[in-house]
């Protein structure tokens, strides 16, 4: 496969060649894609250094794959040009995961969708990803109506800029600021830009992504996004109203039957989810999980997921898996 990581020089860039590499995805010639002020710079994979080279460069190379984490804009003007020439493009932005057109794709849920024809394909956002991998079992047995959603995302969830804006707050030092506020000690309910609505943006895909992935617009789902000042990692809290009743051991049996989902769940040893478990692991792990006392069929839990792996890098690079392994590239 000659496959271009397109956005190689961001911080999802990064974690992507390192998942590629860990995951012996086949590779046989590998470009390194980013914006014309990265050219020239070197990077390693594998042991072996690459030169990076600009999207207008790639195109001409036609790679059989291109995996995107450009941002937005870039992936809305470029995408289609690598398309045009043949290359099947997994998307890691927004641009195009609520076209109707185009595959919004997490592998243990829905990647049977996938077909040779479908040459964009969307992956979704960081916080969908790992919502979806828990209420999607728990939705085919008691089918949802309504999903309430507090996330507590990190700051590298926004980039590299907030990671240096922390690190810098926490050693006293002046910064350049990716936040309105400072984030160290703090907290803000404030991810991504404010709607006409006055949901931001991010609240507004975790309403909008799980449908579209579970194929399903009959449940209700409304969330608040909150950044915190952690390095990595996100956390949910997620309180989800059902139309059948469940037991608590039968939602736990079917959380450690998902594949990708690991239940750490038992107050008597403070056994829960918390980002520094999560860090640099590939599975959704999930915890805190008890009734709703206030509602009928109702049922808390606490999810947590490295945001940059299977948030980002990582379902990427299991969507090429599958189209490789089904020959759809």
């Amino acid at each position: 496969m000659k496959v271009a990581v397109v956005g190689a020089t961001g911080m999802v860039g990064e974690v992507m060649l390192k998942v590629l590499g860990e995951r012996n995805f086949p590779v046989s010639e590998l470009l390194l894609v980013a914006s014309e002020r990265s050219k020239g710079k070197t990077l390693s994979f594998k042991g072996k250094s690459y030169t990076v080279i600009t999207l207008q460069e790639a195109v001409a190379e036609k790679p059989d794959l291109a995996i995107f984490s450009a941002g937005g804009e870039t992936s809305m003007e470029w995408a289609p040009k690598f398309a045009a020439v043949g290359t099947t493009v997994v998307d890691n932005s927004s641009a195009w995961r609520m076209d109707p057109n185009i595959k919004l794709v997490v592998p243990e849920i829905n990647a049977h969708v996938l077909t040779k024809k479908d040459k964009i394909i969307a992956n979704p956002n960081c916080s969908t990803i790992q919502l979806v991998l828990v209420l999607a079992p728990l939705h085919k047995a008691y089918t949802m109506k309504r999903v309430v959603i507090s996330t507590y995302q990190s700051v590298s969830g926004t980039g590299v800029k907030a990671v240096q804006q922390m690190e810098n707050e926490v050693a006293g030092r002046k910064t350049e600021m990716a936040y309105p506020y400072p984030i160290h000690r703090n907290a803000l309910p404030h991810c991504d830009v404010f709607m006409e609505n006055g949901y931001t943006k991010e609240e507004m895909k975790l309403a909008r992504e799980p449908k579209k992935i579970l194929g399903d617009d009959s449940f209700h789902i409304t969330a608040t996004a909150v950044r915190i000042p952690t390095a990595g990692g996100h956390s949910e809290s997620v309180n989800v109203t059902f139309e059948m009743d469940f037991t608590l051991q039968e939602v736990r049996q079917l959380l450690n039957e998902t594949p990708g989902v690991i239940v750490q769940d038992n107050p008597e040893t403070n056994t829960y989810p918390m980002p520094i478990y999560a860090h640099d692991k590939d599975d959704v792990f999930v915890g805190r999980i008890r009734r709703d006392e206030s509602l009928p069929n109702s049922l808390n839990m606490w999810i947590v997921a490295d945001n940059l792996r299977k948030g980002a890098a990582t379902n990427a690079v299991q969507i090429a898996e599958y189209l490789v392994q089904n020959n759809l590239v």
